[in-house]
């Protein structure tokens, strides 16, 4: 069995395939699995070193707003658009797979709508509420269109259902509840604990925002609270306090980057954070509530579209970045923190949500496909 991938340009397009990936190789060592990427986006790293058969073409994007510099680009794409299906052409008649299954992002569309015409089988997989301008592409023409999230289908042009699977969620973050995650830490189990973190390059609103939040409540003692700056942040928001000669609670915690995600998400009680789609399913999964604040900088602001089906069915509320000050932000988490009744029915509301078994159900669908090759 050869699977091959396509996606690339940003984690959330490349994580839920080497999530799939490694499901697959579990089920069938001997499978041979490969993957079509981008030589300069994050996929030419992160591929390799899962141990994947990484091949490359060159594809842009489309400019919408239109400008001059932007008009350039836009030539250039056209000219990236013909060469890499050429070159997806001929790279999949090397090859050979059985099935390409896209995770988004503009390297998807060329590859799999040549496999389309090649008839190989083809399946899509939609991470957002709000589908990318490749899944609206390709959807009408592949064999099988997953989605993370129900309500992407009205935004798409189908030939038969889709199958909704939900995100492949990572292992790790389902094997420790709150009360071990709470000794690894060194916390005491009583006293509610805020996560918040805006990404790993760091969010300037959110810093800014989170850094109001941490000055309001940091001589309180009543909570603990973890928060990460991202990349771009932490010398910033370190200094404020500095500056301010103001001595942090050893209740609170400000780090660069959270390396132990499934230990700090299992032993919080409020979560603050960006709508990515990865983010959002890994929240569902692990029953937390949470204030969400879409980025208002991403593709058809699916951002927005993502964080309104978690508040939808309860499990969020949204600020977004528009209205987010330090006092917006401290007028909710007031208002949620202490009130254990009202956390508790967004964690159940969280809980009844989620899909935990996205994995299994992307591996049926694959198999099916394979099956019928």
């Amino acid at each position: 069995m050869h699977i091959l991938f396509a996606g690339g340009g940003t984690a959330g397009h490349i994580n839920p395939a080497l999530a799939i990936a490694g499901y697959i190789r579990e089920k069938h060592p001997d499978a041979h699995i490969s993957y079509i990427g981008t030589a300069d986006k994050l996929e030419s790293k992160l591929v390799p070193d899962a141990g994947y058969n990484f091949r490359t073409i060159s594809v842009a994007g489309f400019q919408r707003k239109l400008t001059l510099e932007n008009i350039g680009k836009n030539i250039s794409a056209v000219g990236k658009a013909l060469t890499s299906s050429i070159t997806a052409r001929k790279i999949l008649k090397e090859i050979d797979p059985d099935i390409v299954i896209g995770t988004g992002g503009y390297v998807s569309g060329p590859v799999l709508r040549e496999a389309a015409k090649l008839g190989i089988k083809t399946a899509i997989h939609e991470q957002n509420a709000y589908p990318g301008v490749t899944t609206k592409m390709l959807a009408p023409n592949v064999d099988a269109v997953l989605l993370a999230m129900p309500e992407a289908e009205k935004y798409l042009k189908l030939k038969k259902k889709p199958f909704v699977t939900g995100n492949p969620v990572r292992k790790e973050l389902l094997r420790i509840d709150r009360d071990t995650a709470r000794a690894k830490l060194g916390l005491d189990s009583d006293k509610p604990m805020i996560l918040s973190f805006g990404g790993s390059l760091g969010a300037a609103q959110v810093n800014k925002s989170v850094r109001g939040l941490i000055e309001w409540h940091n001589d309180s003692d009543k909570f603990y609270h973890i928060h990460a700056t991202g990349k771009f942040g932490y010398n910033d928001f370190v200094e404020y306090f500095k500056d301010k000669n103001i001595t942090l609670s050893k209740n609170i915690d400000v780090r660069e980057y959270i390396n132990d995600m499934d230990v700090c998400m299992a032993a919080a009680d409020l979560v603050i954070c960006r709508a990515g789609a990865i983010t959002l399913s890994e929240l569902l999964a692990c029953g937390k509530p949470s204030i969400l604040i879409p980025s208002p900088y991403v593709a058809e602001n699916h951002q927005f579209h993502n964080a309104m089906t978690l508040k939808r069915i309860g499990a969020s509320e949204i600020i977004e970045e528009k209205d987010l000050n330090a006092d917006s932000l401290i007028t909710m988490v007031s208002n949620l923190i202490e009130n254990k009744p009202q956390l508790e029915k967004m964690s159940k509301a969280a809980v009844d949500g989620a899909i935990k078994d996205a994995n299994e159900r992307i591996y049926e669908i694959i198999m099916q496909l394979y099956t019928n090759a």
